[in-house]
């Protein structure tokens, strides 16, 4: 299975070759930061899988291992490397595929760090675009 994506802005796309070995929605504190959102979903695949195919991701050391990879220009998130914790393996921000859909996540990590009324976001009121106008 061949999936591709990119940032915001268009400036860096890339293609990834096979299935994922797995895909996270991860609630560390670190990853919060970095995408300015309460959890962020990762697909995790071997190094060898995932092709830049436009562009050149910038890279932020956001911890003595680990390295993310963002677009320069509109800052979008787009992998995480940890040579150290994660040998090989390299993940992928799972909302910046063309079809995130695809590839449903399978797990939730990090959830000792996760915001308390994340917990029960899933029972709060939701409206299919915005509430209404009071």
């Amino acid at each position: 299975m061949k999936r591709s994506g990119g940032c915001h802005c268009g400036a860096i796309r890339y293609e990834v070759e096979g299935d994922p070995l797995t895909h996270a929605l991860c609630h560390c504190s670190d990853c919060r930061r970095h995408a300015g959102a309460p959890v962020v979903g990762w697909t995790m695949v071997p190094e060898t899988a995932l092709r830049v195919t436009r562009g050149v991701p910038r890279i932020y050391p956001s911890s003595p291992q680990g390295r993310r990879h963002f677009c320069g220009d509109c800052g979008t998130g787009l992998f995480y490397y940890n040579p150290e914790g994660l040998p090989g393996i390299v993940d992928i921000q799972s909302a910046t595929y063309d079809d995130p859909e695809a590839v449903p996540a399978r797990i939730q990590i990090q959830v000792a760090e996760r915001i308390a009324w994340m917990e029960r976001a899933h029972e709060l009121p939701q409206f299919e675009r915005f509430p209404p106008q009071a």
